[in-house]
């Protein structure tokens, strides 16, 4: 049995969700850059070009990338031979979260009551904890900053099971265009499909932390993702809003098997800031 202190944890947070707010993953970032060349509007361009500036800008001043520096998204692996000793992992979560946007200036989100006592708490706890027991002895944590201009745009819907792949695409592409330019577009597309009404937008979001160059593994999904992804390109929408054909840089989708008389699917939307920052104890 492997021990780890609550303290490590916390300090990786904290360290996760400051580098997250100020500078996106490779990958992303690489999109974004292509988008700018790539990009046939010439106001669209000139709109990819401004956002490639921003990344650029935000880096070099220690900054953070997008003023709406997201509510707190855990994702966090717990090796079922790793003893958690010092504290409480939660509080030590919550604990790392705060001094991140404490210290790390970046700015508070969260309201103590979503409808009766909406006051902030001020060091953007409590954050959002998914927590899932795997085998081995370390612990995997994942910090996205998650926007609320494009989870807004968000939506899931309860298909017949007999429904097609096509309705599917038409589902996500619906979503897409009923976001217009309110996500602030190019926009990232997480997909879940599957499990339960609860599960699936979980599987969606999941799907977004996973990393635009790593495609589904399953060869129908990977199909469809990038069914999704030209299809969505196709309605127009382009950088901002403006036009173009960028109005996604990338559709990731998780699946789970499901009851036989059920097929959820949810849609959760990014905006070309897709924040996940990852490290290992």
């Amino acid at each position: 049995m492997r021990e780890i202190l609550v303290e490590t944890i916390k300090n990786t947070i904290k360290d996760l969700f400051i580098d997250a707010n100020k500078s996106l993953c490779r990958e992303e970032e690489t999109a974004i850059l292509t988008a700018a060349q790539n990009e046939d509007s010439p106001l669209g361009k000139k709109v990819m070009k401004m956002i490639a500036d921003n990344l650029f800008f935000a880096k070099n001043a220690d900054l953070p990338i997008c003023q709406d520096t997201g509510m707190a998204v855990v994702f966090i692996d717990i090796g079922q031979d790793v003893h958690i000793t010092g504290g409480d992992l939660n509080n030590a979560i919550n604990d790392g979260v705060a001094q991140a946007y404490t210290d790390g200036k970046l700015r508070a989100s969260v309201v103590k009551d979503p409808v009766f006592d909406r006051s902030n708490t001020k060091n953007n706890t409590p954050a959002i904890v998914h927590t899932n027991i795997i085998s081995g002895d370390k612990i995997k944590i994942t910090a996205v900053p998650k926007g609320f201009g494009s989870e807004n745009m968000s939506a899931i819907k309860m298909f017949n099971p007999s429904s097609s792949r096509e309705e599917i695409i038409d589902f996500v592409c619906e979503t897409v265009k009923d976001a217009g330019s309110n996500p602030c577009p190019p926009i990232f597309v997480g997909v879940g499909i599957g499990g339960t009404f609860d599960y699936a937008p979980y599987l969606a979001k999941k799907a977004l932390a996973r990393g635009i160059n790593v495609k589904n593994p399953d060869e129908n999904y990977k199909k469809l993702e990038d069914d999704i992804l030209e299809k969505v390109n196709n309605v127009g929408i382009g950088p901002q809003g403006f036009g173009g054909k960028t109005t996604a840089l990338g559709v990731n989708i998780e699946f789970y098997p499901t009851h036989i008389a059920g097929l959820p699917v949810a849609v959760n939307i990014n905006c070309h800031v897709m924040r996940h920052k990852s490290a290992i104890i």
